[in-house]
């Protein structure tokens, strides 16, 4: 079901847990008690005096060796804070004695108190009196209702003696709502926390789900599925050059589209179209389902082709990496491909005999060469294996082979060796570098600026026999190639689309 995807599973969960947290914050809050909380924790307990069975002992003088039975003396420094949400008044103590809180020191007597409050508290002295309920006996300090509001504390620095430091000590009293509780050790000015730990917990949680969330929202393939999604089957054929960017293609259609197959079957351009124009002559039902792409126009006589630009595609000359050429002129070129040249120190390189590599008649690679940098066909095929010649009287090794990706490599392979291929499979491929025309540098970039004069460049067509049916899948995969996001394709392969405005005015005047 399309409703049940991973983001909106994690979107309503997210709105489920905010709407329960909300809910559970607001009867927390009305209904859990606690919400008054006093905090008591011991900041110091050190020995006074040299009694080593503590293993502390420090120096002591004056009225402590005077004053009987303070030979163990030692000093703790009690906190007690209001830690809670709320204020805490002198009627929320729910002990029924005069005092509200009782300090048990265990194993100790209470020689001496002294009462201390942070600045701007000075207001809480006046409830530390013994007709309030401040005193002690034997072990026992009680300590009067002292109102704290939120965050307050004050301090009781206590003399004993009778025991060891480390001895239990204890806060008891009640708070209605609410509790008297040990904190956890801290600075002497520390605040406690903005939020509780409930509020922290359910924060973190609705976080981690809005995280979740974005990352399936940003990870996630927003692509459309292609336009008018249609089953059935359909053969692409024709360009080598463009074969990459038709297997890409149809590979994101049939997933997009359950239900389509399409086959890319790439034989060259001219080839291509002439399968085309047979299987459509034969065809009883009209078009075939067959699209066949060719680098420029098809060849003069079949009228029955209906053709749509998709992309301006960009071609190179490539050499051989240990070839020292890196810039030739157009007319170098034509002498090249004019058996004038049989060595490369004719051109001022090395001393090497020239290999041309080149693609078979049906390519429309080399047909694109011929129409817009020879300007004149190429010559005979003169080498069966490109390094060879087949006959001694050749003025030249020529080669011609049925794919881009065999010329890349065979270029690769052999030195001296130069030949042509599209820009985007020639680039960063290994054994071979571009060779740029009259100065001018093969770019799609430049080209889409306008900034470029680069002659090496054809309109890629796609062509089907007659119009196909609008609910075909021919239709439908012809739309998404040369309007739908299948250009987004295109473009990653180095070509510029003809929907882009550049694009359609190039495309236009092919």
């Amino acid at each position: 079901m399309e409703w049940l995807s991973a983001e909106n599973v994690v979107a309503v969960g997210t709105a489920v847990v905010g709407i329960v947290a909300s809910g559970v914050m607001v009867w927390y809050e009305r209904r859990v008690p606690r919400r008054k909380r006093i905090g008591y924790r011991v900041q110091m307990d050190n020995p006074i005096g040299d009694d080593v069975r503590l293993g502390r002992a420090n120096v002591r003088l004056g009225l402590f060796d005077e004053a009987p039975g303070m030979a163990d003396a030692t000093l703790v420094l009690l906190r007690i804070e209001n830690d809670g949400s709320q204020s805490i008044a002198d009627m929320d103590y729910t002990g029924r004695e005069l005092h509200g809180l009782t300090a048990v020191f265990t194993d100790r007597v209470i020689r001496g108190v002294s009462v201390t409050q942070p600045p701007d508290t000075d207001h809480l002295m006046d409830h530390f009196t013994p007709s309030n309920g401040l005193g002690y006996q034997d072990n026992t300090l009680r300590i009067p209702r002292v109102p704290l509001n939120r965050g307050e504390h004050f301090k009781l620095l206590v003399l004993l003696s009778g025991g060891d430091v480390g001895s239990g000590i204890r806060l008891i009293g009640g708070i209605r709502d609410g509790e008297v509780h040990p904190n956890r050790s801290a600075t002497p000015d520390e605040k406690p926390p903005l939020f509780s730990r409930p509020s922290r917990l359910i924060t973190g949680m609705l976080t981690l789900c809005v995280l979740a969330l974005a990352v399936i929202v940003v990870a996630r393939d927003d692509t459309p599925p292609p336009i008018g999604c249609e089953q059935g089957q359909l053969t692409v054929t024709g360009s080598t050059a463009f074969e990459p960017v038709m297997r890409e293609l149809a590979d994101k259609y049939e997933k997009d589209c359950e239900g389509s197959t399409i086959e890319v079957d790439a034989h060259g351009s001219t080839a291509g179209v002439q399968q085309l124009a047979a299987q459509g002559a034969k065809s009883k039902g009209g078009s075939p389902p067959v699209i066949a792409l060719s680098d420029g126009p098809k060849p003069s006589g079949l009228n029955q082709l209906r053709e749509t630009r998709v992309a301006v595609s960009v071609f190179v000359l490539v050499a051989h990496e240990g070839l020292p050429v890196k810039n030739l002129t157009t007319a170098e070129v034509r002498r090249l491909y004019s058996d004038k040249v049989s060595n490369w120190k004719q051109l001022g390189g090395p001393d090497l005999p020239v290999h041309l590599i080149s693609r078979d008649a049906n390519s429309g690679t080399r047909k694109v060469f011929q129409r817009h940098v020879l300007e004149r066909n190429e010559g005979a095929n003169t080498s069966s294996d490109c390094e060879r010649k087949d006959y001694t009287s050749a003025p030249v090794i020529r080669c011609e082979l049925f794919s881009t990706d065999q010329v890349l490599s065979t270029v690769a392979r052999i030195p001296g060796a130069i030949g042509y291929s599209e820009l985007n499979l020639a680039t960063g491929y290994e054994g071979v570098h571009r060779v740029t025309l009259d100065g001018h540098d093969p770019s799609v970039e430049e080209i889409e600026h306008g900034n470029s004069e680069y002659p090496y460049r054809e309109i890629e067509y796609a062509y089907t026999y007659g119009e196909p049916p609008a609910d075909s899948l021919v239709s439908s995969f012809l739309t998404y190639i040369s309007r739908g996001s299948g250009q987004d394709v295109v473009r990653t392969h180095g070509h510029l689309p003809c929907s882009t405005p550049v694009g359609q005015k190039i495309c236009a005047e092919g």
